[in-house]
C-alpha cells in the first residue's frame, strides 16, 4: 500500500457584490488528454437523477457531473466561480438583485441550445414542484426569476442574501432542458438531460455509465472516457473487496474506518496495488440537546458534558484517525471558522470543573442519561461511537449514562416529539460557507429540532452575515455567534470527517474530487 500526499482546500476570501464574477472568456471545456472509462464503487446509493428531488450526496454526485450551474467550485476553492455563465453579480449594494450573462454555444446533450429560457424554467420547476426530498428548501429569500433575453438571467431576492451565489452553484442550481422536463411534476424514468461534462447513457438499481458529453462548454477539462458507477447499497465490505479484486478503479463514499486501516496496513500484492488519497472535507457531526428535555435542557448538564468528552480518545479508537476533533460549529477550512469549545472547555477531561457546572445548576448525585443513535443514517460507527462517549461520561463517576438506537424513520419522529434529550445529528454541507454550518441550526424550523431559541443568533448575527457579499468581513460576527453556542451548548461538536477515496495504482487525479465543497469531479479523473 502507497499513500499519496495529503491534497488541502484553502478558503478563499474577497468580495462578490462589488465586482461581477467572471470566467475566462474562450474556455470551452470538453475532453483533454482523455484515458480509459472509470469504474467507481459506492457505499451509497444515488436517489435521484431529477435535480428537483435530490438533496442526498449520491444525487449531487450525479447532478455535478450530468448538469451545469450558473457558477461552480473550482477544485480547492471555496468560492464559487463562472461555469454555464461567463459573469455572475450582485448589481445593487443591498445583496437583492443577483445578475448572470450565459456563455456562448452553450447546449444541453441533446443537442438543444440552453439558454436564460432554460435557467428561469429550472428554478421555475424547483420550487414549484417543492420536493420534501429536494433543494428547494435552500431558496426561502428568492422571489422571482426573469430572462429579459436569450443570454441573461436575473434573479431577485426577497431580503439580501450574499451567499446566494455559493447556493446557485452548488447541485441545487442545476440547469434543465425545459423540453424535456415538466414544470409541475418530477421525472421518473431515470433518465437525464443535462450540459455538463458528462451525459447519463444509463441508470439501474446497481449500476449507472456516463460518456462524455461532446457538446459541453464550460471550464472542465475531462480527462478520461468515460465513467462508471457500481453501487454496493451500504455494504462496505462488498465494496472493498470489490477495489482489492481488481472489479472496481476507485472506491468512494462507504468503506469504513477499519477498512481504510487494514488497506494501509495490507503489504501483500494486492495492498500494493492500491493508493489512499486523502483530502479535506466539511462534513461534521454534533451531539444535540434537546432544550426542553428535563435533563439535557439544564446548562450545567450541558455544560459538564463539554468538559468530559475526549474527541481525540474518540477519534482515534472509533474512527481510527480518518476523522479530526472538531471544537466549534464551523469546520476548519470553512472561513471564520474559530476553536470556541476548546477555548471554553479544553481538549481533555476536566472532571473538577464538570462537577462545579453541575453544583451550580443545583444538581447533586449522578446524572441519569440516554444518548440516541441512529446507525442506519449515520453508519455502524456511530453506535460505537456514543458508547465511548457514554464510557467517558461514566468514568467520571458523575454520569450513568447508556445508549439506545433506532431506525432513522423513527429517529426522526421522535426528536420531532420531543422524546430524546441527546441525540447526534451530522451534517454534510450544501456549499462550503459558515451561513451552512450556522442559519439551518438556529431559529424557527431549524435542522436539529432541539428548541433552541437566541435572538442575537436568529435577530442579529445571521441576517447581518447575510447581506455581507465580502464574505471575510463576517469573521467577527460568526466569531461572536460559536461564542454564544459554546457558552450556551445546544449542541456540542465532535468531529470533522477526513475524506477518503481508494485506487488502483493506474488511477490518477482522485486528490482533485476531495475537497470542502464536496463537489466529487469525474473530469479530473483519468486512467492509465
Amino acid at each position: 500500500m502507497k499513500c499519496r500526499n495529503q491534497w488541502l482546500a484553502l478558503p478563499l476570501t474577497g468580495g462578490l457584490a462589488a465586482a461581477l464574477l467572471t470566467g475566462c472568456g474562450t474556455e470551452t471545456g470538453g475532453a483533454g488528454d482523455t484515458g480509459d472509462a472509470v469504474v467507481m464503487g459506492m457505499s451509497d446509493d444515488v436517489l435521484a437523477t431529477d435535480p428537483a428531488a435530490g438533496y442526498d450526496p449520491g444525487s449531487w454526485l450525479l447532478f455535478n457531473n450530468v448538469f451545469q450551474s450558473l457558477l461552480s467550485f473550482p477544485k480547492g476553492a471555496t468560492e464559487p466561480a463562472p461555469e454555464a455563465a461567463k459573469s455572475c453579480g450582485f448589481t445593487d449594494t443591498d445583496a437583492k438583485v443577483f445578475k448572470c450573462e450565459l456563455r456562448d454555444g452553450l447546449k444541453f446533450s441533446n443537442g438543444n441550445a440552453l439558454t436564460s429560457k432554460d435557467v428561469k424554467f429550472s428554478f421555475d420547476r424547483m420550487r414549484t414542484i417543492k420536493d420534501d426530498a429536494g433543494p428547494a428548501i435552500m431558496f426561502p429569500m428568492l422571489d422571482r426569476v426573469q430572462a429579459p433575453d436569450a443570454k441573461t438571467v436575473v434573479f431577485k431576492l426577497k431580503y439580501p442574501d450574499a451567499t446566494f451565489p455559493s447556493k446557485i452553484a452548488s447541485g441545487a442550481g442545476s440547469i434543465v432542458d425545459h423540453r424535456e422536463y415538466a414544470i409541475d411534476k418530477l421525472r421518473t424514468d431515470g433518465k437525464a438531460v443535462g450540459s455538463g461534462p458528462y451525459e447519463l447513457d444509463s441508470f439501474g438499481e446497481d449500476r449507472a455509465t456516463f460518456s462524455v458529453n461532446s457538446d459541453y462548454r464550460g471550464t472542465a477539462k475531462v480527462k478520461n472516457e468515460g465513467v462508471a458507477i457500481k453501487f454496493f447499497h451500504g455494504d462496505q465490505k462488498g465494496l472493498k473487496q470489490a477495489l482489492m479484486d481488481n472489479e472496481v478503479d476507485v472506491a468512494y463514499r462507504g468503506l469504513a474506518a477499519a477498512d481504510i486501516a487494514d488497506i494501509e496496513r495490507d503489504t501483500s500484492e494486492a495492498g500494493r496495488d492500491v493508493d489512499i488519497v486523502e483530502g479535506t472535507s466539511a462534513e461534521v457531526q454534533h451531539l444535540v440537546f434537546n432544550m426542553k428535555d428535563p435533563v439535557a435542557g439544564k446548562l450545567g448538564v450541558r455544560q459538564a458534558i463539554a468538559y468530559l468528552i475526549d474527541r481525540d480518545a474518540l477519534v482515534k479508537e472509533v474512527y481510527q484517525d480518518t476523522a479530526t476533533p472538531l471544537y466549534s460549529i464551523v469546520p476548519a477550512g470553512i472561513g471564520g471558522h474559530n476553536t470556541a469549545f476548546f477555548d471554553t472547555y479544553g481538549a481533555r477531561p476536566q472532571r473538577a470543573k464538570a462537577a462545579a457546572a453541575l453544583r451550580g445548576d443545583g444538581i447533586e448525585g449522578k446524572v441519569k442519561l440516554t444518548l440516541w443513535s441512529t446507525p442506519s443514517r449515520y453508519g455502524p460507527a456511530t453506535d460505537h461511537e456514543l458508547r465511548a462517549v457514554a464510557k467517558q461520561l461514566n468514568a467520571s463517576g458523575l454520569f450513568t449514562a447508556d445508549v439506545r438506537s433506532v431506525g432513522f424513520e423513527q429517529y426522526e419522529k421522535d426528536i420531532e416529539a420531543g422524546k430524546y434529550g441527546v441525540y447526534v445529528k451530522g451534517w454534510v454541507p450544501d456549499y462550503p460557507d459558515p451561513d451552512n454550518f450556522t442559519q439551518p441550526f438556529f431559529g424557527k424550523g431549524n435542522v436539529l429540532g432541539n428548541h433552541f431559541e437566541n435572538r442575537d443568533i436568529t435577530g442579529k448575527i445571521i441576517p447581518g452575515t447575510a447581506k455581507q457579499s465580502d464574505r471575510g468581513r463576517t469573521d467577527k460576527q460568526y466569531a461572536e455567534l460559536q461564542d454564544v453556542v459554546a457558552d450556551q451548548v445546544p449542541i456540542l461538536p465532535v468531529w470533522q470527517a477526513k475524506q477518503y477515496a481508494v485506487v488502483r495504482d493506474s488511477v490518477y487525479g482522485v486528490e482533485s474530487c476531495l475537497d470542502a465543497s464536496t463537489v466529487f469531479r469525474f473530469w479530473e479523473i483519468s486512467k492509465g
